[in-house]
């Protein structure tokens, strides 16, 4: 019992003291050399490079995949639009087609000259 008491020179109330130097160190810049870790200052610079690019390529990942959705909306109204102007290319033909018909039998049908009125 005496020897872990021996070997633990640090109390919990030091932890708060490390902080503050950790954090005075990394205001002036110093920490880095204070701990000993200079010699992994290119490590550390590659690891800081690797991460902004990883983050820099999602932004942009993002950005292309929000535009591709944007299109995919203009895209579908596009497809509606082009469906009703088949449609109403197809009404147009066929009621030439009619009237056609309807001539040929002698009827006195036509298009009519207003469009319809719906009865309430």
């Amino acid at each position: 019992m005496a020897e872990t008491k021996q070997r633990r020179k640090w109390k919990l109330s030091d932890v708060g003291h490390w902080f503050k130097d950790a954090f005075r160190l990394v205001v002036k810049g110093e920490f880095l050399l204070k701990t000993n870790v200079s010699k992994y200052f290119i490590h550390i610079i590659y690891t800081f490079f690797l991460f902004w690019i990883s983050i820099f390529l999602s932004l942009k990942i993002e950005k292309t995949m929000t535009r591709v959705e944007d299109n995919r909306k203009v895209l579908e109204d596009m497809e509606i639009y082009h469906a009703q102007k088949t449609v109403e290319l197809v009404r147009l033909g066929r009621i030439s087609t009619i009237e056609e018909m309807l001539k040929e039998k002698g009827s006195e049908v036509t298009m009519p000259e207003k469009p319809a009125e719906r009865i309430k």
